[in-house]
């Protein structure tokens, strides 16, 4: 990650391809935090198991099932350009101290995003150019930076949503009733696939598309940034 943000800072090779790996690491990178926060929060609430199964190793190995939650969103990501919930740490939540703790193991994953798109945000915001300027220095980086951001925030709002699978379900799972959580169990294998197929209907794809630019208008960074990022990291489609 690091690399490819100094090639798209300094210009060096193609600015499409240098953007594709620079949001493509940058994206897997917050992947394996975001479950290392998991992990984390889980640990420190009881479930010890988690160091024994790896997860507090930031290695993506660790994170779930390599197609599932690895493969699969990383194909979305490059089809489609939107971030499906992807990692997933197994936790033994019977080992939790409180119902309040399992919901914020749920909560620490989204948490992540969300500090990362404001960490992003800010920094575009303060460095980057006011609108879309094709002379702007640095341009490439900043439009990497800026799609990258728009990931982040993306990422949060997929992963609250209250669907058996997801973070957002997690959060209030813990204090459902014992016939509502039995149904969600039997949801949960399929979450993130129904959450794909969703997507594909534009009026769902629509409304999620606004709610994610609403944030990058409250920063007051030009939309217009994200899309050229968007477009610089799907590069087969210019080429």
């Amino acid at each position: 990650m690091l690399v490819s943000a100094v090639a798209a800072w300094t210009g060096v090779g193609h600015p499409s391809l240098v953007v594709f790996f620079f949001v493509l690491s940058g994206w897997l990178v917050t992947l394996c935090l975001h479950e290392f926060s998991h992990a984390l929060t889980a640990h420190r609430g009881g479930d010890h198991t988690v160091a024994e199964k790896g997860y507090l190793r930031l290695d993506p190995r660790k994170y779930g099932h390599p197609v599932l939650t690895l493969l699969l969103p990383m194909l979305w990501l490059l089809i489609g350009g939107l971030p499906l919930p992807g990692g997933a740490v197994m936790i033994e939540s019977h080992r939790l101290r409180n119902r309040f703790r399992d919901a914020l193991v749920s909560a620490a994953g989204p948490a992540v995003n969300i500090v990362a798109a404001i960490g992003l945000l800010a920094a575009v915001a303060l460095g980057g150019p006011a609108f879309l300027n094709w002379d702007a220095p640095h341009l490439t980086f900043w439009a990497g930076l800026t799609f990258l951001a728009y990931l982040q925030v993306a990422t949060a709002i997929l992963n609250l949503l209250p669907v058996p699978g997801l973070d957002g379900y997690g959060m209030i799972e813990p204090y459902l009733s014992p016939g509502a959580r039995h149904a969600g169990n039997k949801i949960k294998p399929f979450g993130i696939l129904i959450v794909f197929a969703l997507l594909y209907f534009p009026l769902a794809r629509g409304l999620f598309g606004d709610a994610t630019v609403f944030f990058l208008d409250v920063s007051g960074i030009p939309r217009e940034l994200a899309a050229y990022g968007n477009y610089l990291f799907q590069f087969w489609k210019s080429w």
